[in-house]
């Protein structure tokens, strides 16, 4: 749906104080908060005790040492800067490479700023002011994806900010782990106690003798209440040391105290449980499962379709593969915008199957990994919280949301835990990852410390938590880490609140250059007829866009392959490679093929006109076949990409000087 003159200009003056700009057009802007910020700090400092003598003499300037440290940090420094301008250019337009744009300037300052008071948040006496920011930060995220965030009500969600989303998965299995194994511990810890437990309202009748396996399955939801009901009753009904000794005992049977070795030899009827992820998934999920013991061989593919979306029936049947081999099953994972393609999976689909395998007495957790596309989701949601209708958010675009994008947006509110990149589409600086948990009552089982025993055996007051969440360190993976980057992106949602109003206005327009993109691609393909196929292997979920370039007449897929290699290289970034040279910056990406399913990967190979026999498995020694197609890939995340003015048109003349490369590089 094409903008009006009116609402082009509208969006413009939106848009216009959002970022320092690809020509530094707002510097003025940025340097008077700055010094003014930088102002208030060292009036903050001078008057902590005004009474206090300074610590360095009013001359020390003056002195020979001291002027040749000024000289050699300058030195430095200055070199540092000159190295640094052969940097990415994320900020600019004609960067269309990785998961990097301009940085939003509440956000950029915010943690500038906060840097001088260089706040620790693994406990609040070293970050009083900031730490609360930070978990403000997780309700922030968790209310975007419609998570419920009041404590008057469970479950209630919880999140903290991360280095990234590397971390932020580790974290989602080491809970997930915590949580779903606890029950067998607590089982086991009471029967060698004789200890029996009373009538329970969560969890099976007859707790201390169920199945290994039916405790296992249990939802994570009925663990938490479970837990809480037990060392109510604990608590209850043994005196304080009787109680301890017993709380003791759970501990020393729990997974956590033995190590998976142990632990899976005194319960050998489990199983090693599987983690299931679609093909499509980030390479940090396999090195999740060996931080955790678990191994990467208990890493489950799912396959994708061809749209590069799992496939619900692919994981309805790895499922049934799984429980008829007797093997357990930790957590199924889904990825809402795939680092390589932008593909959103049918979260939906994921929700339902759990529900489904419920009923036959398994059960799994669901982890999003929303790094990339968990930002798409203030796009759904109006101010009051409430989710958009599909039709209502279609107005403002010709194709999104597709009615499964929609589903799987949709669909975040039951899931378990998710996780979000700020430093990704929250346009904050790196690292600022966050995990994102439905029911902090997983907390529960991650303390450092000895197990709490409550009195309630329902709830825990909203109090308790926020106690406890003041020593982060031991209930999160990183001990020391910065709340600088936590404070810029809590700030910068606090400025551009997590809605379709707000923030979501923003997102939009990057969806809106994919789909431009997208619709002009013919364009592309027509200037290089009888030169070059162009071809896009999948239709865009999100604002990620790849391109398949074959020479004309080429069968080959290795030919195709190092010569897209060659576009590429004209496209790059390098310490040694003088920016200013390249007219556009890119990145690229591989589609392997035993991602593929047959289907795709002959109708991919028709389309390029290459011989299918060249895409296989394993190549050989010959130089004509290869293992996956190699793929340019332009991230569409800056808004500005559209331009505003005749002839500002950054994906026009990307288009362009694409069609111009293909030509140089087929005549030489």
């Amino acid at each position: 749906m094409a903008m009006s003159r009116q609402e082009e200009e509208d969006l413009v003056d939106w848009l216009s104080p959002l970022f320092l700009g690809s020509y530094a057009e707002n510097n003025e802007l940025l340097e008077k908060v700055l010094v003014e910020l930088l102002r208030d700090h060292v009036y903050w400092r001078r008057n902590i005790h005004p009474e206090d003598r300074p610590q360095i003499p009013v001359l020390a300037e003056t002195g020979p040492e001291y002027r040749r440290f000024v000289g050699r940090m300058k030195t430095e420094l200055h070199g540092l800067t000159a190295r640094l301008k052969n940097s990415a250019p994320f900020f600019n337009p004609r960067y269309i490479g990785h998961m990097a744009s301009d940085l939003l300037l509440p956000g950029l300052i915010a943690q500038l700023v906060t840097t001088l008071y260089n706040p620790n948040h693994v406990t609040d006496e070293a970050s009083p002011v900031t730490l609360p920011l930070e978990l403000d930060l997780g309700r922030q995220l968790a209310a975007m994806s419609g998570l419920g965030t009041d404590p008057e009500r469970e479950p209630c969600a919880w999140g903290h900010a991360t280095s990234g989303g590397t971390i932020a998965n580790d974290e989602a299995l080491w809970y997930f782990r915590a949580v779903r194994y606890w029950p067998l511990a607590a089982a086991r810890a009471m029967r060698q106690a004789d200890f029996e437990p009373g009538r329970l309202g969560h969890g099976p009748a007859d707790f201390p003798r169920a199945p290994d396996r039916e405790l296992f399955n249990l939802s994570i939801d009925t663990v938490i209440r479970l837990r809480r009901e037990l060392m109510a009753d604990i608590d209850r009904r043994l005196d304080r040391r009787q109680a301890r000794r017993l709380a003791e005992a759970i501990e020393g049977e729990r997974v956590e105290t033995l190590g998976m070795a142990e632990f899976h030899l005194r319960h050998p009827e489990l199983g090693t449980p599987a983690v299931l992820v679609p093909d499509t998934a980030h390479y940090s999920w396999e090195k999740a499962l060996k931080l955790l013991g678990l191994g990467s061989a208990q890493l489950e593919p799912v396959a994708v379709t061809e749209r590069m979306r799992l496939d619900a029936a692919a994981l309805e049947r790895r499922i049934g593969e799984l429980q008829a081999r007797g093997r357990p099953i930790l957590a199924v994972v889904g990825i809402l915008g795939t680092t390589e393609f932008g593909s959103i999976d049918p979260i939906h689909e994921i929700v339902a199957a759990r529900q489904r395998w419920r009923r036959k007495g398994l059960d799994f957790a669901i982890h999003v990994d929303a790094a990339w596309g968990g930002y798409l989701a203030s796009m759904f949601h109006r101010p009051d919280g409430t989710l958009l209708g599909r039709d209502e958010m279609r107005r403002g675009f010709h194709l999104f949301p597709s009615e499964p994008v929609y589903k799987a947006f949709a669909a975040l509110r039951h899931v378990d835990s998710l996780t979000v990149d700020p430093h990704k589409l929250g346009y904050v600086p790196f690292g600022c990852g966050a995990y994102v948990a439905r029911n902090r009552g997983m907390t529960d089982f991650i303390s450092q410390r000895a197990a709490y025993v409550f009195e309630d055996a329902d709830t825990i007051p909203d109090a308790e938590y926020e106690r406890r969440f003041r020593n982060l360190g031991q209930y999160i993976l990183e001990g020391s880490k910065p709340g600088a980057a936590a404070a810029g992106a809590w700030l910068s949602h606090r400025v551009l609140p997590l809605d379709a109003d707000h923030f979501g206005r923003l997102i939009a327009e990057t969806i809106r250059n994919c789909e431009y993109f997208f619709e002009h691609i013919d364009q592309l393909r027509d200037e290089l007829a009888g030169i070059a196929r162009v071809v896009m292997p999948f239709e865009p979920d999100t604002n990620l866009v790849c391109l398949a370039i074959n020479p004309e007449g080429n069968r080959s897929l290795a030919r195709m392959n190092r010569f897209g290699r060659r576009l590429y290289a004209r496209l790059s970034v390098g310490e040694n490679v003088d920016i200013h040279s390249r007219e556009f910056f890119g990145s690229r990406t591989l589609v392997h093929r035993h991602t593929l399913g047959g289907r795709a990967a002959e109708r991919l190979m028709a389309e390029l006109d290459l011989d299918p026999d060249t895409f296989v498995e394993e190549p050989d020694d010959s130089g004509e076949q290869a293992d996956s197609v190699f793929l340019l890939r332009h991230t569409l995340m800056n808004p500005w990409l559209s331009g505003r003015e005749e002839g500002l048109n950054y994906l026009d003349r990307y288009c362009r000087y694409l069609a111009q490369l293909v030509r140089h590089e087929l005549a030489h």
